[in-house]
């Protein structure tokens, strides 16, 4: 499948901010599902490129004189193939598996989620990620603008509604409370007819005689050609498309414009 992405974010301010800097993960990769025919990132300013811990192409954007606005405009055509059940392969990477199996803050898991993760039996196969995810989208509806990019996995639980980064830190807490690494991923989906479209999050899984497989909770289902991965990381925090911090300009206004069309390849 060919995807064309557009992706455009902006930032405005009250008053003039008199530095910024913001760190991008907006960049895919190629890898063995997917395969970039062209990409371009569009910023206000000169971007230093870095490669982060996790592997991400990290590009890092300086503002030093006043500005009002900070607008960011991405592009690209990837070509993506099916995946077998979600299988992405085994190869573990940079980071050792250990590191997945630690909780964060947005990942924590509390009574109620170390119950939700001992409700569905086996998790060493495919069908029980399955399982698991449906047991979280049964308890957390697909609702937008009912979260933010602080809540965590208990908040979502709690609320029973969020969006899919909610979707994706349920099931990664669940997953290691059970000792299972489990790791974020950011990107963008054609989502069809659903609500859950355009910029996404899901979650890859590591099975032992498998290796990663790769799975979007708020949807149930394994992610493959319709996806297309841009970053990952422990949680949100390592994987988000733009972080940032500033000095001035008070109160922030920010619009985010995400489309994806998708065609299929003969």
């Amino acid at each position: 499948m060919r995807l064309a992405i557009q992706h455009e974010t902006t930032y405005r301010y009250e008053s003039p901010v008199q530095y910024s800097i913001q760190q991008l993960r907006l960049t895919p990769a190629n890898a063995n599902a997917q395969l970039i025919l062209h990409w371009h990132v569009e910023a206000p300013g000169k971007l230093d490129t870095s490669v982060d811990a996790y592997g991400n192409t990290l590009h890092t954007l300086v503002l030093t004189r006043p500005h009002r606005e900070i607008r960011l405009r991405v592009s690209g055509e990837v070509d993506t193939m099916p995946l077998h059940d979600g299988r992405l392969g085994d190869v573990v990477g940079a980071v050792p598996l250990e590191h997945f199996t630690c909780a964060t803050r947005l990942t924590e898991a509390n009574e109620a989620i170390r119950s939700l993760a001992q409700e569905t039996g086996a998790l060493d196969r495919p069908a029980g990620l399955i399982e698991l995810a449906d047991r979280i989208r049964a308890r957390v509806a697909y609702e937008p603008g009912t979260s933010d990019v602080a809540s965590t996995a208990a908040d979502a639980l709690s609320a029973g509604k969020g969006v899919s980064q909610d979707h994706a830190h349920l099931m990664i807490a669940c997953c290691r409370a059970r000792g299972i690494p489990a790791r974020y991923v950011s990107g963008y989906i054609d989502g069809g007819d659903t609500p859950q479209a355009a910029s996404h999050a899901w979650v890859d899984v590591w099975l032992d005689k498998i290796g990663w497989i790769s799975i979007d909770a708020a949807r149930s289902e394994f992610a493959g050609g319709r996806y297309c991965r841009v970053a990952q990381g422990r949680d949100y925090e390592a994987a988000a498309p733009v972080r940032g911090t500033r000095i001035g300009g008070r109160e922030e206004r920010l619009q985010v414009s995400v489309r994806v069309n998708a065609d299929t390849l003969q």
